[in-house]
């Protein structure tokens, strides 16, 4: 009876370490099958995120017919720089009006939006320097002709031998001195907007002068009013300038500096209008921002109906060469995901399909150009991607 028991303990014992052991390669088992999966997880992330690509899936057959599949090929595309900048004048069109009297403004005969000739009156100063400058040419005027009557008399008397040489001398300097006087009164009446002095002969005897415009053009600032006391060579009164041309200041990255150059042409374009306005790249800068690392270009652009205003903000695109062997898809292939991300359908099979992550660069011409994420001869749905998506999603 007692060796009954030991030989059933020792049954169980073996029993015992043979469960054990099965238990051990069991698990064994599962902790290889479990490091296989996370390792092939982990292969399958690391494939995913270096390809950007997602799990395939099946389009039916009959359903293919919604989709259109083209191939990626390298081809040459024209580089279009788009830049954003703003309206300016253009300074070489543009002059400030400054007063060549001091005193109190009389009267404004313009106001901002009127065009104007070159020489018209633009207000009228009531100026004590007109007046004094009146009174001194009107003078040198008179005492010049009496001069020149003394010094033809004093000719005709020393030919008969009447008066000596020393009066006819010094009725010639004289004379000189008197006609020097009405020069330099001259130029003083016309460095006040005066063009024709004689004019003051005639003119009524008023302390009020005309500050006249320098150049034709529009009034784009007035920056006086009635009774202000304006200064000789120091007050501004009006700002005119020649709209038929603008300036747009535009600003180009670093990474684009290689691809403008002088004289290349731009199409501005605005939101306030349809219409498409064109101008050439005068003038790159000989300097960058340093805080938005941009450069800026001056692009000299007809304004017909003066529709660009000043500090309007307007978009430039510069025809800047082309890119070659660029991989384009229709911008119809080109979707993007839920964190705003661009993707394409490639094409893995027959009736497979599975998104890839791309990085995209400028659309034209219904095409986008592909930077990175897609390979020459690869397919890509064009028409249809839409429908793949649904498609895609439907059966996830």
């Amino acid at each position: 009876m007692r060796k009954t028991v030991m030989i059933g303990k020792g049954q169980a014992g073996v029993a015992l370490v043979a469960g054990a052991a099965l238990l051990l390669l069991t698990l064994s088992g599962c902790s290889r099958r479990t490091a296989d999966a996370q390792d092939n997880t982990t292969s399958f992330g690391s494939r995913e995120t270096s390809a950007d690509k997602a799990k395939l899936f099946t389009v039916p057959e009959n359903q293919m017919e919604h989709v259109s599949v083209v191939t990626v090929e390298p081809t040459r595309l024209p580089r279009v720089l788009r830049l954003s900048g703003s309206v300016a004048y253009n300074n070489f069109e543009t002059t400030p009006v400054i007063t060549q009297v001091g005193g109190p403004v009389a009267r404004i005969l313009v106001s901002p939006g009127e065009f104007v000739r070159a020489g018209q009156p633009l207000l009228y100063a009531t100026s004590p320097d007109y007046a004094q400058t009146r009174t001194n040419f009107l003078k040198s005027r008179d005492a010049s002709a009496l001069a020149e009557k003394n010094y033809a008399r004093a000719q005709d008397l020393y030919a008969h031998h009447a008066v000596a040489e020393a009066d006819l001398l010094q009725a010639e300097s004289a004379r000189n001195q008197a006609q020097a006087d009405l020069q330099a009164a001259e130029q003083a009446v016309k460095v006040l907007g005066i063009p024709r002095p004689e004019s003051l002969l005639t003119g009524p005897g008023s302390a009020e002068i005309p500050v006249r415009a320098p150049i034709a053009g529009e009034i784009v600032e007035r920056l006086v009013g009635p009774g202000q006391v304006i200064q000789a060579g120091a007050t501004q009164c009006f700002t005119i300038s020649n709209l038929s041309t603008v300036w747009v200041m535009a600003n180009v990255y670093e990474k684009d500096l290689g691809y403008i150059h002088q004289g290349d042409a731009a199409a501005i374009q605005t939101d306030a209008y349809p219409t498409t306005f064109s101008g050439r790249i005068s003038y790159i800068g000989a300097a960058l921002d340093p805080t938005s690392r941009t450069l800026q270009v001056r692009i000299v652009t007809n304004n017909p109906g003066g529709k660009l205003k000043k500090d309007m903000y307007v978009t430039a695109e510069v025809q800047a060469g082309a890119v070659k062997d660029a991989l384009t898809v229709p911008d119809a292939a080109v979707l993007r995901n839920d964190e705003n991300q661009p993707f394409v359908y490639v094409a893995a099979g027959p009736n497979q399909f599975g998104q890839r992550l791309v990085t995209i660069g400028d659309s034209q011409d219904g095409k986008t150009q592909v930077l990175n994420g897609l390979q020459a001869g690869d397919r890509v749905a064009a028409d249809g991607s839409l429908f793949l998506q649904f498609a895609n999603s439907f059966q996830k």
